[in-house]
């Protein structure tokens, strides 16, 4: 799996998460049950993966709904 996005906005990552599914795109939300530890205070971010061979898919998608900036930059 790879990440998509890294978010601490749970609407941006509810959305992203819709299309992806509208799309048939399975995806994970890593770290969603991070906050128990740092205390609600949002200082980790949560990281949307998906799969590999659907990464290019997934992120045309984000782009097309004017989402782009919340793109995981390739290689970082």
């Amino acid at each position: 799996m790879e990440e998509l996005i890294r978010t601490n906005n749970v609407v941006t990552l509810s959305f992203v998460g819709s299309l992806l599914k509208e799309a048939g795109i399975q995806h994970f939300i890593a770290d969603e049950n991070m906050s128990v530890l740092e205390g609600s205070i949002n200082a980790l971010s949560r990281r949307m993966l998906v799969d590999a061979s659907r990464i290019d898919e997934a992120r045309r998608l984000v782009e097309g709904a004017g989402l782009g900036d919340v793109l995981k930059q390739p290689g970082l």
